[in-house]
């Protein structure tokens, strides 16, 4: 019978959980404080750690980096029993294959990887797992900053061609005269400031894997290069008469649409179809809002770790701004916004002073905007609300100055409980 431990503040809630999953053949520990679960952790060993992200004292992050043993997830909330119950089984197959990653035969995950928590994410391991062990090549697709590249290195860190090498080109920063020395190499002397014989991006690749980053980029003559190296598996480095066998598997990346861009006559379709054999859509950020908070509550372990600072979490009133927000640099945007306002926070709690004006004035419903009088009374309660009746930062929230916002008070007679700023 599987274990499993529940840490969560919210007694109520661990409860609910406990006898859902005891219903389901589950034996069950229930811990409410987190400094309890760190020593837990030293007197026993449990198949599955589910944690709230957020507690006092020690986050839900800090305890995943403590455990040395069983597999961690995070709860989703509000409570779905199928989706628990999903996530349970999911954790108990990956600490299966546990000991087979961590073996001294198989690699590591790519550095700093994290496949979120939404069902999105879930979704797109899935596929993941099923492409990574055959020789398919595999095109990712997704906007800028979705992490498309950790995807290429979780495909290449799960399949046979692991402990060979992991070779990435950024196909958008390569001038379109050095294409072909870049891809196949050179030998010394055969243009201008060939100062010296270049291993190319395919040999350095042989045997391994060839992640071709935004492919849609490269110039029409250069498509046509790579198509034939793809069919015949021969490179002739520039300048040279020798042909080189090589055995790369290609994993590709774009942000852009290569139908249309065939349809425009500015990409081949039979390298989109030689590429395609397999596509995996990694999902905007906006489209996966499980995963924002998630994701931020790591970022900010990141940034801790990065400045040497001790930043516990986010205040709640950040919550709903970050939720709301459409986030279009996607991840890269969200750990660049984590980092500064780390850097900036003065106490235990990342707040709404922290955090760029544009997070929290763009959100995509402008969902504490006041756009009239009608309602106005409501949004400023709920915005109150939200801030911990932190006038400062509501009034940052309703997009008004502090001086507007006491006078709205006083049309609206709102009384507030003690605490200010």
């Amino acid at each position: 019978m599987a274990s499993i431990l529940i840490i969560d503040d919210d007694v109520t809630f661990c409860l609910m959980l406990k006898t859902l999953l005891e219903k389901n053949g589950y034996q069950v520990t229930t811990v409410f404080s987190p400094v309890e679960a760190k020593r837990m952790f030293q007197d026993a060993a449990y198949d599955v750690v589910l944690t709230d992200l957020r507690m006092p004292e020690i986050s839900g992050m800090d305890l995943i980096h403590l455990g040395k043993n069983g597999a961690f997830n995070y709860i989703p909330k509000p409570l779905s029993p199928d989706e628990v119950l999903n996530v349970v089984r999911e954790a108990l197959a990956d600490s299966e294959n546990q000991s087979l990653v961590e073996s001294p035969s198989k690699p590591l995950l790519p550095a700093e990887y994290q496949e979120g928590v939404s069902s999105q994410a879930k979704q797109m391991r899935k596929h993941i797992d099923l492409v990574a062990p055959t020789p398919m090549s595999v095109l990712i697709v997704g906007e800028s900053g979705t992490g498309k590249e950790y995807v290429a290195k979780l495909i290449h860190a799960r399949s046979k061609r692991a402990r060979q090498p992991f070779v990435a080109v950024d196909c958008g920063a390569i001038p379109k005269e050095l294409v072909a020395s870049e891809f196949f190499g050179h030998v010394k002397g055969s243009f201008t400031g060939a100062i010296a014989d270049k291993v190319g991006n395919f040999e350095a690749a042989n045997g391994g894997t060839l992640f071709l980053d935004e492919v849609g980029n490269l110039p029409y003559n250069s498509q046509i290069q790579l198509l034939r190296v793809l069919q015949e598996r021969l490179i002739k480095p520039v300048g040279s008469n020798k042909e080189i066998t090589v055995d790369v598997r290609i994993i590709a990346a774009t942000n852009e649409n290569l139908l249309e861009a065939q349809q425009k006559g500015s990409f081949r379709e039979d390298l989109y179809h030689r590429l395609n054999e397999f596509q995996i859509n990694v999902p905007p950020l906006r489209e996966r809002p499980q995963d924002i908070l998630y994701f931020a509550q790591y970022f900010l372990e990141q940034s801790n770790r990065y400045l040497d600072k001790a930043v516990e979490g986010f205040e709640k009133s950040l919550e709903p701004v970050f939720q709301d927000y459409s986030w279009p640099g996607n991840l890269r945007e969200l750990k660049n916004v984590v980092k500064r306002a780390t850097l900036l926070a003065h106490g235990k709690w990342i707040t709404l002073n922290e955090i760029p004006a544009e997070i929290y004035s763009s959100g995509k419903g402008g969902h504490f905007a006041l756009h009239n009088e009608q309602g106005e009374n409501e949004l400023i309660l709920k915005a109150l609300k939200a801030t911990n009746y932190n006038k400062s930062q509501a009034a940052r929230l309703l997009k008004i100055d502090r001086k507007t916002l006491y006078n709205k008070l006083k049309i609206y007679k709102i009384e507030l409980p003690g605490r200010d700023e």
